[in-house]
């Protein structure tokens, strides 16, 4: 096997390759990366048994003098890759001779052993008879704006993950970890068959990050009862789904109110920023929101201080004091494009819903006990 590449192509390709490599495994061959040379390009495969990724350089963007195969250890062979030389436009070569890889670059030479690429778990690729298509630029909005309310903690593994649920031609994304609900509803171009899966939290933040988001290119999801795969550009990522039926989130959103807020987005995300000043890491004390006639109050006191803002802001219905997590606040606010918000409250014991008119985002947040008389 002989390949050369331009260095920050191979780069590339690696660094989307090692985001399924296996951090702690009793498999070695799983810490590895997979190379694969044809006529038709260079391919590069991680699976840790979870998430598998598989992309491709085209042969039009390298050289393949010889084909064949071989797996490396990932992270030495990241680290020489982008160490072998400052130049990205360098020329790298890949060669193997017997079981040793050799890496050239002008001229520093690395060789280091390769594994059995005969021992690599192959990439169970699903078909794509259930599946849906969608902007690579939206599916990257819909898991930015949910994704920072799935919970950290595997007691519950329904919380790690988000549901993916089509209907017709919507799109529905929740997230959810015991103190907070977000969900975003987008208009697919065609009606799909429906579906409603589970998705790993870890796969949604990979994809994240190495989907380019190009809003006139489509990425594919594919759907099988037990995996998913999300195919986009010379990239191909599979994982498996989260097994069990999500919450009945429709049960948690009432449509009643007995107070409605509308105040000006970034007026509001401002002063809440301003709070967190006041709050350490670990002081978990409280925003009151004080809603009386044409203004919200907003207040925190901590050990170190406290502050009071007042905003304007149209009301509907009753007046009230609730408290918040600010960092909650922040999360669902940040996630939202509108100029104005509406705030909807029942009392100090029942959730915040913020939603916009159409439903294309409604975030759920509990309130926070706290003592009336102290503020």
């Amino acid at each position: 096997m002989k390949i050369s590449f331009k260095k920050n192509d191979l780069v590339n390709a690696i660094n989307i390759a090692s985001k399924a490599v296996a951090s702690k495994t009793t498999m070695p061959i799983l810490e590895c990366i997979l190379i694969e040379a044809d006529e038709d390009g260079v391919s590069f495969t991680a699976n840790d048994m979870e998430l598998g990724i598989n992309t491709r350089i085209k042969a039009s963007d390298c050289n393949i003098i010889e084909g064949g195969k071989t797996a490396v250890e990932a992270r030495l062979f990241f680290d020489i890759i982008r160490k072998i030389s400052s130049d990205d436009s360098s020329e790298i070569v890949l060669s193997k001779k017997d079981s040793i890889i050799e890496i050239s670059c002008d001229n520093s030479l690395f060789k280091i052993q390769e594994r059995d690429a005969d021992q690599f778990p192959v990439l169970d690729l699903i078909s794509d008879e259930k599946y849906i298509s969608i902007s690579q630029f939206t599916l990257r909005e819909l898991i930015k704006d949910t994704i920072f309310s799935i919970s950290s903690n595997d007691s519950n593994k329904m919380m790690t993950g988000e549901l993916f649920e089509v209907k017709g031609d919507n799109l529905k994304v929740v997230s959810l970890d015991g103190h907070r609900i977000s969900i975003r509803n987008t208009s697919l171009r065609d009606s799909y068959e429906s579906v409603s899966v589970i998705i790993p939290g870890k796969t949604l933040n990979e994809i994240q990050k190495i989907i380019p988001g190009d809003a006139d290119k489509d990425v594919t999801i594919c759907f099988s009862q037990n995996s998913v795969l999300f195919r986009f550009d010379d990239t191909v990522m599979i994982s498996r789904l989260i097994d069990g039926e999500f919450f009945r989130i429709d049960n948690m959103i009432r449509p009643d109110f007995d107070t409605r807020v509308v105040i000006n987005k970034k007026e509001l995300l401002d002063s809440i920023e301003r709070s967190t000043i006041l709050v350490r890491e670990s002081d978990k004390r409280p925003l009151i929101f004080n809603i009386e006639d044409s203004s919200l109050e907003l207040r925190m006191s901590t050990v170190i201080g406290s502050m009071d803002d007042r905003l304007l802001m149209r009301k509907e219905g009753k007046d009230l004091m609730i408290g918040f997590n600010p960092r909650f606040l922040m999360d669902a606010l940040r996630a939202i494009d509108d100029e104005e918000v509406s705030l909807y409250m029942t009392n100090a014991k029942s959730p915040l819903i913020i939603r916009d008119e159409k439903d294309s985002y409604v975030y759920l947040i509990l309130p926070v006990n706290f003592n009336a008389y102290s503020y």
